[in-house]
């Protein structure tokens, strides 16, 4: 009994560590996972949760985004609800609802857009590429970036075989010399050496 609860305390101190200190943590039983409790807590930010989260209460605090990767450990992860949040639906909520999508799409239903002006009280699974503006300013750039990052490397590459294509062209150059060189020298010891014999 001793040897079980050192285990049961050593867990239960793994949990606490594991916690983050916003929320509340409840272990779902050994090898079951936590349920994270961040409800009410007028949170900003979604706190770094523990992989075996199974229950995630995120509900009635004041997210208005998630920064892409920021859930992508929770793999074990059951449930989750984050809605009445003032979520600001612009380009960067796409990692949300794509992420809710996989993961709970019931739970995606209950949440709406507070910002901007345009989607307010839309429910986030609605939104569509036309809703989000900001994304269509923002793309012609990547975009733009993108053309002159491969502009550059396609260039670089022609350069590259350019010269590469000049210094074989040397070289073989270089060797027809050499043996021509060789030649000539040749026959004039050849030519020589007729020469003295007459």
């Amino acid at each position: 009994t001793v040897v079980g609860f050192a285990i049961s305390l050593l867990f239960h101190m793994t949990q606490t560590e594991v916690c983050p200190p916003s929320c509340n943590c409840k272990s779902l039983g050994e090898m079951k996972g936590l349920q994270i409790d961040c409800s009410s807590r007028k949170l900003t930010e979604v706190p770094a949760l523990p992989d075996d989260t199974k229950r995630l209460y995120l509900q009635n605090n004041s997210l208005t985004s998630v920064p892409p990767g920021a859930l992508d450990n929770l793999r074990s992860l059951e449930e989750v609800k984050v809605f009445d949040n003032p979520w600001n639906c612009d380009c960067h909520i796409l990692y949300l609802k794509l992420w809710l999508e996989d993961v709970s799409a019931p739970s995606l239903a209950n949440i709406r857009c507070a910002t901007p002006a345009p989607v307010r009280m839309k429910p986030l699974g609605e939104l569509t590429g036309n809703d989000l503006g900001i994304c269509k300013k923002l793309l012609p750039i990547k975009c733009l970036e993108f053309f002159w990052r491969d502009l550059i490397l396609i260039a670089g590459a022609i350069i590259t075989l350019i010269l590469v294509a000049c210094a074989l062209k040397f070289s073989k150059k270089l060797v027809c010399q050499i043996n021509l060189s060789q030649y000539d020298s040749r026959r004039r010891l050849f030519g020589k050496r007729i020469s003295k014999n007459h």
